[in-house]
């Protein structure tokens, strides 16, 4: 698929990974769109890349989500919707040292599973009246197994991992042209991962490989540590568990 000359809206966009993926497009040659709920850090992301577009938005919200179309159809449209924004709570949503389980399980839900749904399914008709459109989807490393210390957050994943397979198969049914592509990181330094143990890599890493996959069809994109995981969670699933729920996660379950 080619990138010079596309649109692109990254949910997500201001900080991290959103933002890097936001500065390696702009180097390919697209055009760029972001969203995000903090307004300092959207302008603080257009002051350093001047082309960006940037709306402030909440990608959990129903309103938020239709005024987004409306703006971006306003703008001529888009050619690839990049859902990435997501949120992490911590070992407190276990539900064992926390009354807010239920609320924080929720607010994870409703922004990296059913904010991916809302924003597709409006776009949808957009990007299938495109020449060359694409979807990509953010799941996880956790997808595959769990943590222990982000367990909703996993399971949000894991539900991303099996609607983003099932689109792409139904788009495919129906003949429709337009790609969807699934990035599967592993752990990675931002600030949402700050409090996370394990090796990890860089967002510019990360994104490197997305380029690639894109710029190569290739829909199912595994990262780093990713990889291994995927193949020892088919073969030894306990042994892939406890490689991510190792001692240092129990003791901080314990803490």
């Amino acid at each position: 698929m080619e990138l010079n000359g596309k649109t692109i809206l990254i949910t997500g966009g201001s900080a991290g990974i959103g933002l890097e993926a936001a500065k390696q497009f702009i180097e390919q040659g697209a055009k760029v769109i972001i969203t995000g709920r903090d307004q300092v850090k959207l302008a603080l992301a257009k002051k350093k890349y001047p082309s960006l577009i940037t709306i402030n938005s909440d990608a959990s919200s129903q309103e938020a989500a239709l005024s987004l179309y409306n703006q971006i159809s306003e703008l001529g449209g888009i050619d690839i919707l990049y859902n990435n924004a997501g949120i992490m709570n911590g070992q407190d949503n276990l539900g064992l040292s926390s009354s807010k389980h239920f609320e924080k399980a929720s607010m994870e839900i409703n922004t990296n599973y059913l904010g991916v749904i809302l924003l597709n399914d409006l776009f949808m008709d957009m990007l299938k009246s495109r020449k060359e459109a694409a979807i990509i989807n953010t799941s996880s490393i956790l997808s595959y197994t769990p943590s222990n210390l982000v367990p909703t957050y996993s399971a949000s994943k894991a539900a991303v991992r099996f609607y983003t397979e099932a689109l792409r198969d139904h788009l495919q049914i129906i003949g429709s042209r337009l790609k969807v592509f699934e990035l599967l990181p592993p752990l990675v330094k931002t600030n949402l991962s700050e409090n996370m143990e394990g090796k990890s890599i860089t967002p510019d890493v990360l994104i490197d490989a997305l380029i690639k996959a894109i710029k190569n069809d290739t829909y199912t994109i595994r990262v780093g540590d990713t990889k291994a995981i995927y193949w020892l969670n088919r073969f030894l699933p306990k042994a892939a568990y406890k490689l991510l729920n190792h001692k240092g996660v129990v003791a901080k379950l314990r803490s």
